[in-house]
């Protein structure tokens, strides 16, 4: 998506609206993905398209480094496909993750989104809003 952007932009000067469902032929693996995660690293590229176009020194979106310890990604609730059961999570695509829960979410609590983080220690993480 990034790669596409940056060339439609060099040959026409606009930003392009491309979604993650357009590639999915292309790269059989993004299937494998849930669509939340995929929406939100669009909206994630749209918003750094945003800030640069806004903001001239904030420089242009980049590629993502090998290099970097930052591994994430970031899921939405819809329909009841995020739930917390007895130790457990069970995220899109995923099976029940056991999960070692620091703090009782009460039970008014409406789920928004799951952001999973892996540290360089292969350590995972998981951000619930």
């Amino acid at each position: 998506m990034l790669s596409d952007r940056i060339e439609y932009y060099e040959l026409t000067g606009k930003s392009l609206n491309n979604t993650p469902a357009k590639y999915k032929k292309e790269f059989e693996w993004l299937k494998e993905a849930d669509s939340l995660a995929l929406a939100n690293a669009q909206l994630n590229l749209n918003k750094a398209y945003r800030n640069h176009f806004r903001d001239k020194a904030t420089g242009s979106p980049k590629f993502k480094s090998k290099k970097s310890n930052h591994q994430s990604y970031t899921t939405n609730y819809v329909n009841g496909n995020i739930r917390l059961m007895d130790g457990y999570i069970v995220l899109p695509k995923l099976k029940a993750v056991r999960i070692k829960q620091h703090r009782d979410i009460p039970d008014d609590h409406k789920l928004k989104s799951v952001t999973i983080s892996r540290t360089p220690t292969g350590k995972y993480y998981a951000s619930i809003r």
